[in-house]
């Protein structure tokens, strides 16, 4: 029997590995044969079972699970997607089998030959012709395997990969996420000289202080003697340190087939690294042989910087940062798990456009390229281990068989990623509880990079102050905003607050993020954190036969929505019995990187620029940046008056440093109508920056300028209101009168925060409108009418008034006690078809919610209605306006409607009822109507997060008690 299967590694946590090589951070990448392509394939039903004659293929770096297998992709989140407890996996275990041919060069006689497999999910088994070579575990680092024995240069050899799906290693690694099996990055066959570099280790301070640290071994055992190192960084040499040459032999640390050698160099007006200005410099790291040629060589992009806690403060190159997160998974909504260099660079890309400075690598090393990335583009990067015990976290936080994954685990990442700038903190795992293997880990990074700090959100179990060995950081996750400030306030504070994960982006969600935001700002001992995530997690699936489209469907989605006969699917859209639903469709951006509206959110409270207020004598501008001057930066002046259009005007930002503040005089003289008026601030990236071409918004700040006047409405005598014999209103262009409102389609904060079942028991989801009276004055007509529901009588007038080209609408609804936190209080009405076009004063353009606003300007903004609607993946309440103060919609005729509003208001027009999307799952299932289906709410619920965190503050709640609004409907 095949020794690797005898040994039955997936059901053994404590074999890691067998036969792979230590993990380092020499990039051998350059000058690799990539082995990526089409692989002869098949899929076992368990390790164990025969390989037989008959092959298919399988692309590499991929996962089998979208690769036209029967072995679907499946997400859960806390649950195992089977039922066996840890350490052992089900005797239905899927198990793919890759091999191909490889042609070794034959100039690789005499050099160490090296197989390097980026990451296989979960446990690898290496054979070549044959032969046993080694197991890795560990779904997210690389194998590397010596095969210089096992292959002769120029000839043909046989690669085998055995990639068991289920295993021990799979219950640490139970993260939120689709559950895949394949490789999925890249197959590397390299060679180097027996005489090679094994690690190299690059310090860089912010007072230009290197130190490199290199590790020398020889396949051939014994080292040669005569060899050395030599150091150029961006063409300046580096010295040799004989100092640390000297101790060592004194100390009698210099062996015959380890050797280490150091060099130094103080750079002179050293460009320092940050997020905000990510200088690098080229360095190059050779080892000689005693006649001065090169062996090896190493190259690295070096990023000189500090990184320390002081008190409760996280600082960089000595200065107290805000965190701006996002937690990130590799995902790809046609390929999984594998991702390419393009679509991590427009990940960053786009993050660093909505002003996001900080990753957190969810949860597990991330591909390397995404560290390049991070270097170059500038991102503060949360490094985290691949471990998530999630539904066995207790039981296995202090098991002893698991104690070596932990350590391999956290001890791997950190070889490999040590030298990257970008990671400021190393992160032990996630949702793993607290225990012994957690301790272990943290003691050996203390001991081997004492340069950066840990967080481990588990340790808080001992409490925020002294969370022990294993975090330095108190890093909860989706604590209530006022505990946080009551902690920083408490005198009990020892050590930086800065959520892992804070405000969950699932459906239309992250309410009250500016409150967030104004209160980390303001408080000291809160320096931000990360939301929950990046992506929505959507699969492009075909509807026909619910399989994943797969790598050919590129052009198949645009704009957030799927192409017809498609779908993006989440939990259980496989046909799987165990999942956890829509729950993975919780990121800031949809499954092909469009951005949901609360990016733009981020994007003004992230505002390096901001309008602090307006005095008589100019506006107040500050630098709200840490590191950076606003010389890259250029903009113009915006003026919008209510009733008089948009105005615009060069401006010349202030030299400021960070922190500074400056008045400027106001660009505009005000007319004297006496009406609303605001200044906004169109800030756009001066020249073409790495993320960024020139003439990028890259934030929007806005102050008031003048209040609205009062409005005044003045009825008309000789006309008269129609009304039908139940006081509904008849009028030409709608299809539906104007009723009360006091139901949304559920977001999912609605339904999993339990506010919808709620709203569903006092029958709000199914109101039945009963008129009371219909009393005809003069010129107005009176209405009264009650809906019941299970927790009272909702009493609502209407009083409709002609007023000139129009009709003025007065109403009032009652709401008893016992109707505490309703979704909303407004007029609902339906229009004709061929109203095409909003136009609209107030917030926008895009979707707005009264705890999701700040991002939003108030101008003057037109957009078509069917894109008014926000897409998500399950459909819900979704494309409201806020603060609006009056909306056209109208025909390509320019025939139509215009609505006036007694003061801002929520509005919210789109081609759907609530029950229309209620009733379905799927964007590709609802019907949109010919017309259009117009919400004006006198009141209207914050969004929150409580899908998995907090819900909305108190002040976005909509109260009992009697709600009045009014509006004129006027015809075009």
């Amino acid at each position: 029997m095949d020794p690797l299967l005898a040994l039955r590694p997936w059901e053994a946590p404590e074999v890691t590995s067998w036969g792979r090589l230590p993990m380092n951070a020499v990039d051998r990448r350059a000058g690799a044969l990539k082995l990526d392509g089409d692989w002869r394939f098949q899929l076992l039903p368990a390790p164990d079972a025969p390989v037989s004659d008959v092959w298919s293929s399988s692309y590499v770096p991929g996962v089998w699970t979208m690769q036209d297998t029967d072995d679907l992709p499946q997400y859960t989140n806390v649950r195992m997607p089977y039922a066996e407890f840890p350490p052992q996996s089900p005797a239905a275990n899927p198990t793919g089998v890759y091999e191909r041919q490889v042609d070794v060069p034959a100039d690789w006689a005499g050099r160490r030959i090296v197989l390097q497999v980026g990451a296989a999910e979960s446990v690898l088994l290496v054979h070549v012709d044959g032969r046993p070579v080694g197991i890795s575990k560990d779904s997210h680092l690389a194998a590397e395997f010596d095969l210089t024995g096992l292959v002769t240069p120029g000839e043909r050899t046989v690669v085998r990969l055995t990639v068991v799906k289920w295993s021990d290693a799979s219950h640490i690694e139970d993260q939120d996420q689709w559950w895949h099996g394949g490789v999925t990055r890249s197959v590397l066959l390299y060679a180097t000289d027996p005489l090679h570099l094994a690690d190299v280790t690059v310090r860089a301070g912010r007072y230009g202080e290197l130190r490199v640290d290199c590790r020398v071994r020889d396949t051939g055992g014994a080292l040669p003697d005569g060899w050395y190192v030599s150091g150029e960084l961006d063409g300046q040499l580096l010295g040799q340190d004989t100092e640390f040459d000297r101790i060592n032999a004194e100390d009698e640390r210099v062996s015959d087939f380890l050797g280490e050698a150091r060099l130094r160099t103080t750079v002179p007006d050293v460009r320092t690294w940050s997020a905000e200005t990510p200088e690098l410099y080229d360095l190059t790291v050779r080892l000689h042989r005693a006649d001065g040629t090169v062996a090896d060589a190493s190259r690295h992009r070096v990023g000189f910087r500090d990184v320390e806690i002081v008190g409760r403060d996280l600082l960089v190159n000595g200065e107290r940062v805000f965190v701006r997160g996002v937690n990130r998974h590799d995902f790809h909504p046609l390929t999984g798990r594998t991702v390419s260099y393009d679509d991590m660079r427009a990940d960053l890309v786009l993050l660093k456009r909505f002003g996001f400075n900080a990753i957190r690598t969810a949860h597990y090393p991330n591909d390397p390229a995404l560290y390049d990335l991070a270097d170059e583009l500038g991102f503060y990067v949360v490094d985290e281990a691949d471990i998530e015990s999630h539904d066995h976290a207790h039981e296995i936080a202090d098991d002893p068989r698991y104690l070596n994954a932990f350590l391999d685990r956290v001890s791997r990442m950190v070889l490999r990623d040590k030298n990257h700038p970008s990671v400021i903190i190393w992160s032990l795992g996630n949702e793993s509880d607290y225990g012994a293997g957690h301790d272990a880990a943290a003691g050996w990074v203390r001991r081997h990079d004492p340069t950066r700090p840990l967080q481990y959100e588990g340790a808080a179990k001992l409490g925020w102050a002294d969370p022990g060995l294993a975090s330095d950081i108190a890093c909860p996750m989706y604590a209530p905003l006022e505990d946080c400030v009551a902690h920083a306030l408490s005198g009990e504070q020892t050590r930086p607050l800065i959520q892992c994960e804070y405000s969950h982006a699932m459906g239309n969600s992250n309410g009250t993020l500016a409150d967030h935001w104004a209160a980390i700002e303001s408080t000291p001992g809160l320096q931000g954190g990360f939301i929950w995530e990046f992506w929505d997690h959507g699969i492009l699936q075909r509807v026909n036969d619910g399989r994943p489209v797969g790598r050919g469907g590129a052009g198949l989605y645009e704009g957030g929505v799927a192409a017809p006969g498609h779908r993006w699917a989440y939990g259980g859209d496989f046909g799987e019995t165990i999942h956890d639903g829509a729950f993975i469709a919780d990121g800031v951006v949809f499954p092909d990187r469009t951005p949901k509206p609360v990016m733009y959110e981020h994007r003004e409270l992230a505002a390096p620029v901001r309008l602090e207020c307006f005095r008589h004598e100019g506006i107040v501008l500050g630098n709200h940046q840490h590191f950076r001057g606003l010389d890259w930066l250029t903009a113009e002046w915006e003026l919008s008056l209510a009733d008089g259009g948009t105005r615009t005007a060069p401006a010349e930002l202030p030299a400021l440093r960070p922190g500074e503040t400056a008045a400027v005089p106001l660009p505009f003289e005000l007319p004297e109508d006496g009406g609303e008026a605001w200044l906004t601030l169109r800030v756009t990236t001066a020249g073409d920056e790495p993320w960024a071409p020139r003439g990028t918004v890259v934030c929007l700040p806005q102050v008031p300028l003048r209040a609205a006047a009062p409005k005044r409405v003045l009825p008309v005598r000789n006309r008269s209101v129609e009304v039908d014999a139940d006081g509904l209103l008849l009028h030409p262009l709608l299809t539906s009168a104007p009723t009360l409102s006091l139901w949304r389609a559920p977001t999912d904060n609605d339904e999993l925060g339990g506010t919808a079942p709620r709203w569903r028991a006092w029958g709000l989801d199914a109101l039945v409108r009963k008129v009371v009276d219909v009393r005809q004055a003069a010129w107005s007509v009176t209405v009264h009418a009650e809906y019941a529901s299970d927790a009272g009588v909702v009493r609502h007038t209407q009083v409709f008034t002609p007023v000139e080209d129009g009709i003025h609408v007065e109403e009032s609804a009652e709401l008893p006690d016992a109707l505490a936190d309703v979704a909303r209080v407004g007029s609902v009405f339906e229009t004709v078809a061929g109203l095409d076009l909003m136009e609209w004063y107030g917030q926008g353009h895009w979707e707005s919610y009264p705890d999701r606003a700040f991002g939003a300007p108030v101008g003057h903004h037109s957009v078509p209605v069917d894109e008014l609607f926000t897409p998500y993946l399950r459909p819900q309440e979704s494309g409201g306006r806020h603060g609006v103060r009056h909306l056209t919609l109208s025909a390509p005729d320019a025939t139509g409607l215009t609505v006036v509003l007694d003061e801002p208001r929520q509005v919210c027009v789109t081609r759907y009822r609530a029950e229309d999307l209620t009733a379905v799952g799927h964007h590709d299932e609802v019907v949109p109507r010919a017309g259009c289906v117009v919400h004006l709410d006198a009141a209207h619920r914050g969004l929150g997060t409580a899908s998995c965190g907090p819900d909305t503050s108190p002040s976005y709640l909509v109260p009992p008690g009697v709600h009045r609004w009014s509006w004129t409907l006027r015809t075009l």
